[in-house]
């Protein structure tokens, strides 16, 4: 149950637990509430009363600015928990003055982290780094550098892997840095070893960045925050190293809940990094959750429910125009600390149950309101273009993810004039992860080699 569940938006659903493909068209009707929603939620509102809640602190991280005293109160207790380390959980003073990017502080965790990489390293350092959230405002992100042993030898500076791995989580210590500055725990991240791209990265010589791509709020697939923290995570590298890797080539890589963050990288870059489209020279990405309104249809009332809930309450955290919409029970269920700070293999364990999100809301229909459509626009991005070349792929028999979203990706990039590669592999989202894995990693090398990049855009228009 826990690697089949896990990856979804990040791990996937094993073979076991297939249930049979939606159809790839976006007519596809969404799963209707019927006359029996009103009923359930009019009781709800009787039995379950509001979770008491303490009145909203004075700290950035809720930002009540404009929220009434209720919904800042709620917002506040539904962020994760600290975890007892203060270079994570510490919101840094005065960091309106800091620029996009800017280092507030560094530690090194070598020591710790050399037995969590497996491979041979040099070095990891983590870069605490000013960032910008979703609504505008200064924030704060964390990223490990971990740099090989050897000596480059090859042309230019050491190239670099901005590997996003699929994070998946509400709580702090699901992040890859706390595996790599605390050791292996229960709530490490194992998707970075199925999917073996840092190993294989600085066995090739390569340095490999990891960003902590949900930010201080664990923002669970909100893809402008993550796509800001990793843009911010490449500007702090070429900060802290201006002799070694101002001046490498960068290249992103992320499957499901990784390519939100790869997605949301690309597509942001040219308003808020641009300097950057000359320095990442291609993105990869597979099991695309491009368009969330898919997924209101692929995993609502399933296997996938407990995952698509937790990425509703991650992307609340950010928008709290989403939690004004929850009714008491979800209320109880995202404040309270024993679930709104849970890695990915326990929040994935209520799917069991298959309850529809419909139950956790206030309003009627919520997964097709005016709200739900604003979400889905703001999330999908539609028409911003990738500076850089890409490479998407996804399971063909797809159905926790469909694949009809990476192609509209494909198509959307393709009329905007970007050069792009689709591939369809044999898979749901969890075998897809593996059969699409070393053709998206082979297509990343070459970039970082220097090879232009393929454009497939004429000869293969509709994949």
């Amino acid at each position: 149950m826990t690697i089949g569940l896990c990856v979804i938006i990040g791990c996937g659903a094993t073979p076991a637990l297939a249930q049979a493909p939606i159809t790839e068209n976006p007519a596809n009707p969404p799963l209707s509430p019927g006359s029996w929603l009103p009923a359930i939620q009019q009781g709800i509102a009787k039995l379950v009363p509001p979770p008491p809640l303490p009145p909203a602190p004075n700290a950035p991280i809720v930002d009540a600015g404009g929220l009434s005293p209720q919904l800042a109160a709620l917002r506040a207790a539904v962020m994760p928990v600290a975890i007892g380390d203060s270079f994570v959980d510490d919101w840094p003073p005065g960091l309106e003055d800091y620029a996009d990017g800017q280092i507030i502080a560094w530690r090194d965790v070598t020591a710790i982290a050399a037995p969590t990489v497996i491979v041979p390293i040099s070095k990891v350092v983590q870069l605490k780094y000013r960032t910008t959230d979703s609504h505008g405002a200064a924030s704060y992100g964390i990223a490990s550098l971990i740099l090989p042993p050897a000596q480059w030898t090859g042309t230019g500076e050491r190239p670099v892997v901005v590997n996003n791995l699929p994070i998946d989580a509400l709580g702090r210590d699901c992040n890859p840095s706390y595996t790599l500055a605390h050791g292996f725990t229960r709530a490490s991240n194992f998707s970075g070893y199925l999917l073996p791209t840092t190993q294989l990265a600085l066995l090739r010589g390569y340095a490999v960045l990891l960003a902590d791509h949900e930010g201080p709020r664990m923002a669970y697939a909100e893809p402008i925050v993550a796509g800001h923290l990793v843009l911010d995570a490449i500007r702090a590298v070429r900060n802290a190293f201006p002799d070694q890797l101002r001046d490498s080539r960068y290249g992103m890589i992320g499957y499901s809940g990784g390519a939100i963050a790869t997605n949301g990288a690309v597509k942001l870059m040219p308003e808020y990094a641009p300097e950057l489209a000359d320095v990442v020279v291609g993105a990869a990405m597979g099991g695309v959750p491009a368009d969330f309104s898919l997924l209101a249809r692929s995993m609502n009332a399933n296997l996938a429910s407990g995952v698509f809930l937790a990425a509703v309450f991650g992307i609340g955290r950010e928008r709290p125009e989403i939690l004004a919409h929850m009714n008491n029970l979800a209320d109880w269920l995202a404040t309270s600390p024993l679930l709104n700070s849970l890695c990915s293999e326990t929040f994935s364990v209520p799917g069991v149950l298959q309850l529809p999100i419909d139950v956790f809301a206030n309003i009627p229909d919520p997964l097709n309101s005016d709200l739900a459509k604003h979400i889905y626009a703001i999330t999908r991005m539609d028409g911003k273009k990738s500076p850089v070349p890409l490479y998407i792929f996804n399971g063909e028999q797809e159905f926790w993810v469909p694949s009809a979203g990476a192609k509209a990706l494909y198509r959307e990039q393709c009329s905007l004039g970007v050069p792009a590669v689709y591939r369809s592999v044999f898979g749901e989202h969890f075998i897809a992860a593996f059969t699409g894995f070393s053709g998206s990693l082979s297509w990343l090398d070459q970039r970082l080699q220097g090879i232009p990049a393929p454009d497939e855009c004429r000869s293969n228009p509709n994949p």
